[in-house]
């Protein structure tokens, strides 16, 4: 980690999150290595369950504070204050700030559904066309443990991508994240920013700026998915939990 790096970051059960503004946030991540935007579930749940999960997050180069819960709870009971950036947030900056559209990327999605749909809003919107050979649809990985895939190293080894776009689901995209920068010859920016590509394209249910500015794209995905959210963000409360035992100290 850079001097810099860790003059803008506060530690939070032993993360190093980025306490910066965006734009150098950006700035970071165009120097290469991995970016990761933990949620609020994961943190509340995989940081404690899963070794590679954490292994991912101590050992990324950039690590955005994504969750609203822990920024409120930052502002409201510690001594230091974090500025929230989200996973949407930063994409959506990347790609309008970088030239992504000049640069070789490549896409790993979660399926082929979403890839035509997030590929198209590419288009439209970045006037972006990426070569068949960049969009890679993910097999299905462990839920927990080490994520190899053979095929997708030998794959960006052949192009060698400045950026890699993960937009498999979170929990996963870290530890696959983590395989990518441990085996990979050179430096590419891996960004592993949630769902945020299929939240701009309408795969998922769209979030407003300022409904994301405000912490509430949470609510709108319950209302989108009821059966698949309501379960899972009522599990986010542990981190409650997890910030006031640990605070800054890594949990066991």
């Amino acid at each position: 980690m850079s001097d810099r790096l860790k003059a803008d970051s506060c530690t939070v059960l032993g993360l190093h999150f980025f306490c910066g503004t965006l734009a150098d946030a950006l700035e970071l991540s165009r120097k290469g290595g991995l970016v990761v935007a933990p949620s609020g579930p994961g943190l509340a749940s995989d940081l404690t369950s899963c070794r590679v999960y954490k292994r991912a997050l101590l050992e990324a180069d950039l690590v955005l504070p994504d969750s609203g819960l822990m920024c409120l709870w930052k502002k409201w009971f510690g001594t230091e204050t974090i500025k929230r950036i989200s996973g949407l947030t930063f994409l959506d900056g990347y790609l309008k700030s970088s030239l992504v559209n000049k640069e070789t990327s490549f896409w790993i999605m979660p399926d082929e559904k979403q890839a035509k749909a997030n590929m198209s809003w590419l288009s439209r919107n970045m006037d972006y066309t990426a070569r068949e050979c960049d969009v890679y649809v993910a097999p299905m990985y462990s839920k927990t443990g080490d994520v190899e895939d053979n095929i997708l190293l030998n794959k960006i080894r052949e192009s060698k991508p400045a950026t890699i776009f993960i937009q498999v689901g979170g929990g996963v995209q870290e530890r696959l994240g983590l395989f990518l920068k441990n085996n990979l010859e050179y430096r590419p920016t891996i960004l592993c920013t949630g769902a945020a590509l299929a939240f701009l394209s309408g795969e998922q249910v769209r979030i407003p700026s300022w409904i994301d500015r405000f912490y509430m794209g949470w609510l709108l995905r319950c209302f989108f998915a009821p059966s698949i959210y309501i379960p899972r963000y009522l599990k986010a409360f542990r981190l409650i939990y997890l910030l006031a035992k640990f605070g800054k100290d890594c949990p066991v």
